[in-house]
């Protein structure tokens, strides 16, 4: 991997995860911890993180976390039309997942005024935004907080889902592709993603069509783990194809703009 093809990489962990310790990222690039270091500090000469002693965090965090306001803010108008489609989806008696994500807030957003509804989710800002909702009933998980995306992972957040069974989950992704599937910039979400997907009984993956053709860090595995995709109708032949040939359902939501 080239160096900015690198500190690219280091970013979105960044981006997903907050902060990150020099040797962890040296493990999961498989280069040295001076090589490491050399990334960092032209990162934070590029104003984009700021060191600390043994790793590095993401600039604004404090100030992103206390007005709740997830980092990534990207194509809000697909994802808005998405999260519309989604609602064609979600009856009343439903026990739904919603993963954390900018565009399962966008659907938790177009939930607010449902009754008889019943919403697990690991992000913080899911739960605050319909838990004082009196027709939905919000669960959270456990598990370690990500500042950055507002949510809880790792072992004790899958650990939740053991034993559930739920009839929809709506799940996020930050790449993908035919070669390396569902992808996602932090390792210690895809135990929750796995254990998502096995509680529910159906799975749609919610993703705008830039997420095609993306491939982060951390692979969760083969395109066959969801039933259908629900995405914008920027998205090409070729990748709707792809899905059709793994038996995946595409479901095109139509934007206003």
């Amino acid at each position: 991997m080239l160096a900015n093809q690198r500190k690219s990489k280091i970013i979105d962990i960044l981006k997903e995860d907050g902060s990150a310790k020099v040797v962890a990222l040296a493990r999961i690039f498989k280069v040295t911890e001076v090589t490491i270091r050399q990334d960092l500090e032209k990162l934070e000469e590029e104003g984009l993180i700021v060191r600390e002693h043994g790793g590095a965090f993401l600039k604004d965090i404090p100030s992103q976390v206390q007005s709740m306001t997830l980092a990534n803010q990207d194509n809000l108008d697909l994802k808005e039309a998405i999260a519309i489609k989604c609602l064609e989806f979600i009856e009343s008696g439903d026990t739904i997942i919603l993963d954390s994500g900018s565009t399962t807030t966008e659907i938790a957003k177009k939930l607010v005024g449902y009754t008889n509804l019943t919403v697990i989710t690991n992000a913080l800002n899911i739960a605050l935004l319909l838990g004082t909702e009196p027709g939905i009933e919000v669960i959270m998980t456990g598990g370690e907080f990500k500042p950055p995306t507002l949510s809880l992972t790792g072992q004790k957040a899958a650990d939740f889902f053991e034993g559930l069974n739920v009839q929809k989950l709506f799940l996020a992704t930050a790449g993908i592709s035919l070669k390396s599937g569902l992808t996602y910039p932090s390792l210690s979400d895809l135990v929750v993603k796995k254990a998502m997907i096995e509680a529910a009984q159906i799975t749609y993956l919610v993703a705008d069509h830039t997420k095609f053709g993306q491939n982060a860090l951390a692979s969760l595995g083969a395109l066959s783990l969801i039933d259908y995709i629900i995405t914008d109708a920027g998205m090409e032949k070729k990748d709707k194809q792809v899905l059709k040939d793994n038996e995946i359902e595409v479901i095109i939501a139509k934007s206003n703009t």
